[in-house]
């Protein structure tokens, strides 16, 4: 019976043995799952309502970010639902499954900088969004002003070309003497295309006092500072044509511009620092409506040449003029001044049109043309702000926004996301390069008779 009990107590006891250190692996991993949730369950709630993103920032609201702050949270996390409490240890309480964290280390992390981290949790937000929609339509729109090759042809540089092919002194006999007289000629449409100087957008804004005055400091955001690195852990994700597609979407969709503003931002033309990447709403817009202005040159230049009446009146008002000044030669290069300056006049009334909530077609017609001749030389008291057919300014930027590289466009929008969290209460040192979307921590935990038990677990957002 001893023998027999022995044997019997020794099974038992082995089991029981088993049992416990299964046991104490169980509540181990299960503390683990919970921990690492509860980390990941400390996101930044400002950037989550504003902007749909997921990420820890490592700094708390605190100064500096460190994955060491994510360390102790997450020791923290484990070792209250694994051990026993302050409580129940004053009370002697006891548990059969006595066991204690020995360490804890995070060995691996992604930061929302690092690779196409950010771009990864905005095209998981944008998802739900049925492709086929705004970008598509933007997509499209860019595509067509890549064809039409407006942004090739530099109207600017033949003007200034056919300006030095006209001025200049020249030589005639004027009075009939036998003896050449020098005299000199202009540009019979000078004192319009002299107009340049005045800027683009202050000849184009339909008011002054609508324009935003906000400005910011640039150094410190993510674009023009050096950035921290993960460890590279999870970022092989690879961005496909469709998901590009939604990110742009979600540029235009958390994104103001002129005309429509967004609310408490730093920035009130967000999508045109998005394409410019200037410190003021100001210059953001100056650097659109001249690009704008380019391409509407262009497209205008174009078309006057493809209309044989317009062409036809421009050469009457050159050869008029040529003729006054006894320079029969200079017919045609009078023709192209008259064509340039008509054409800079044009495109400054589509841009008040742009400006003033109109739309402006991307192709003229002569429906669509609004200077007459008549009109060039006091264009300015001609502008009209009509609501027209096309596209309108969004549209325009859009298509601008779309065509930048993706470098710029991500980087810019993490400025944006920067300087708006940056407003939000407690979060005024908020940096993209301190926040985590996933991580790896292993654990190590001390049971009964000194033995050791290894847990390393990835957990993430989107895992």
């Amino acid at each position: 019976m001893s023998l027999s009990l022995s044997i019997i107590l020794t099974l038992i006891m082995t089991l029981f043995g088993g049992a416990r250190i299964g046991a104490i692996k169980m509540k181990t991993e299960l503390v683990t799952d919970i921990a690492m949730n509860s980390v990941l369950g400390e996101y930044n709630t400002k950037l989550f309502e504003k902007y749909g993103l997921l990420f820890v920032d490592t700094s708390y609201g605190g100064g500096q970010g460190n994955i060491e702050n994510v360390n102790e949270h997450l020791r923290k996390y484990f070792s209250k639902n694994f051990e026993l409490s302050p409580m129940g240890t004053l009370f002697g309480r006891s548990t059969m499954m006595k066991t204690s964290l020995e360490n804890v280390d995070i060995t691996g992390y992604s930061l929302a900088t690092d690779g196409d981290v950010f771009k990864r949790q905005v095209i998981t937000y944008m998802e739900s969004d049925l492709i086929g929609g705004a970008a598509k339509k933007v997509r499209e729109n860019a595509q067509k002003l890549k064809d039409s090759g407006y942004e090739e042809i530099d109207v600017e540089e033949a003007a200034r070309e056919n300006e030095q092919e006209i001025s200049g002194s020249y030589y005639e006999d004027t009075d009939g003497d036998g003896e050449s007289e020098e005299y000199e000629i202009d540009n019979p449409a000078g004192s319009v295309t002299s107009q340049k100087s005045i800027g683009i957008l202050s000849l184009a804004a339909p008011s002054f006092d609508d324009i935003s005055s906000k400005a910011i400091n640039s150094e410190n955001l993510a674009s023009n500072r050096k950035l921290k690195r993960g460890t590279g852990l999870d970022e092989d994700f690879q961005v496909k044509f469709k998901e590009k597609l939604l990110f742009d979407e979600y540029i235009f969709e958390k994104c103001g511009y002129y005309g429509n503003e967004g609310t408490d931002s730093a920035l009130d033309y967000e999508l045109e620092y998005i394409f410019a990447g200037k410190d003021s709403d100001y210059k953001n817009l100056e650097a659109v409506v001249n690009r704008l202005f380019f391409i509407r040159e262009a497209s205008n230049y174009v078309y006057l040449l493809s209309d044989e009446k317009k062409k036809e009146e421009a050469k009457t008002l050159a050869l008029t003029a040529s003729a006054l000044l006894f320079s029969p030669e200079l017919e045609e290069p009078m023709t192209y001044a008259i064509i340039f300056a008509w054409t800079f006049a044009e495109s400054i009334s589509d841009l008040r049109i742009l400006l003033s909530g109109g739309k402006v077609p991307l192709v003229k017609t002569e429906e669509s043309w609004n200077i007459s001749i008549g009109n060039l030389l006091n264009f300015r008291n001609n502008l009209k702000n009509k609501k027209g057919s096309g596209f309108s300014y969004g549209d325009y930027l859009k298509m601008l926004v779309f065509l930048k590289s993706d470098k710029d466009k991500t980087m810019r929008m993490m400025d944006v996301v920067e300087m708006n969290i940056r407003k939000t209460k407690g979060n005024a040192g908020f940096r993209l390069d301190n926040c985590i979307d996933v991580y790896r921590a292993r654990f190590t935990v001390k049971g009964f008779f000194s033995q050791n038990m290894v847990i390393e677990r990835i957990y993430g957002y989107e895992m």
